[in-house]
């Protein structure tokens, strides 16, 4: 089964031309799959039931996994045994039936102008980790990125003089225009931060660690968990936290819904319709003021 699996992440690579982070995911999930399935002494993908993938969802309810993660599995699963009955290696897909479990959308976590005011003013020392600390949260509320695209950003990616960023995916780019007060950051950061992260070494990367190394999701949560700490919010906020506040603000002052749909890089309309929706509740429960303070 290993080498099934193998051929089929090497089909996702070459010819669907997923990204890194989902052909890893896949990888992930169905080399689990395929070493619960072997202790149960089923090697073979032709002797795989949807009993036996039953068992293994059950497996990892038990285990306590969360739903999100078992859907993810699920959706591995199906996409691996579908690849298999088109290549003629099975002659019946034994996850097609299955159903994914039911996932409880939590309300994503939008923080107030104030609060996030509060957060950016954190880093406020004149090390070099702090104009890069200070340069990368500023960026990420400016202009809504994702953090697997603010940590991927390459030199390259930014212009300041015009002031905006271009952001690249393997199907499409985008260039997300930011305000004075990002370019400021962003300006020191440069001037005096990043050559002494980078130590005097070569480095195509806009945001690296203190090793000078290209930063991880994980190092910029702790960085993102240490600033919220040190603010006083007690919301258990996220880097992802940033994104739906920024989308949430600019939609509760007026912005239009397109220009923000573009900015964020949603396909779907109804994706960015939910921070409207969200950001209309909240104006409910919790009073915002002012326009986007980063503008």
């Amino acid at each position: 089964m290993v080498v099934e699996i193998n051929h089929f992440i090497i089909y996702l690579r070459e010819i669907k031309k997923t990204s890194k982070n989902t052909e890893v995911s896949y990888q992930r999930d169905l080399m689990q799959l395929a070493s619960f399935l072997g202790q149960q002494g089923i090697i073979e993908v032709g002797k795989v039931t949807k009993t036996s993938l039953n068992s293994y969802i059950l497996y990892l309810e038990k285990a306590g996994r969360a739903t999100t993660t078992i859907s993810r599995t699920l959706a591995s699963m199906k996409a691996f045994f579908h690849y298999e009955c088109t290549q003629g290696n099975i002659g019946k897909d034994p996850a097609e039936l299955i159903k994914a479990p039911k996932v409880e959308k939590k309300e994503p976590i939008i923080l107030t102008v104030d609060e996030v005011n509060c957060l950016l003013s954190q880093p406020d020392g004149e090390t070099p980790k702090e104009f890069r600390d200070r340069a990368m949260l500023e960026l990420l509320y400016a202009t809504g990125i994702r953090v697997s695209e603010l940590i991927n950003l390459k030199k390259s990616d930014l212009n300041l003089t015009v002031g905006y960023i271009t952001c690249k995916d393997e199907h499409k780019e985008r260039m997300i225009p930011f305000g004075k007060v990002s370019k400021l950051a962003l300006s020191a950061y440069m001037e005096r931060g990043r050559e002494h992260l980078l130590k005097e070494q070569d480095s195509e990367w806009l945001f690296t660690n203190c090793n000078g190394r290209p930063m991880s999701r994980q190092g910029f949560w702790k960085i993102v968990k240490f600033y919220g700490d040190k603010a006083g919010i007690k919301a258990d906020i996220t880097p992802h936290s940033l994104r739906h506040s920024f989308a949430a603000h600019l939609l509760r002052n007026g912005a239009d819904i397109h220009v923000v749909q573009a900015m964020l890089g949603h396909s779907d309309m109804a994706t960015t319709q939910m921070y409207m929706n969200y950001a209309q509740k909240e104006a409910v429960r919790r009073a915002y003021t002012g326009v986007h303070p980063r503008g």
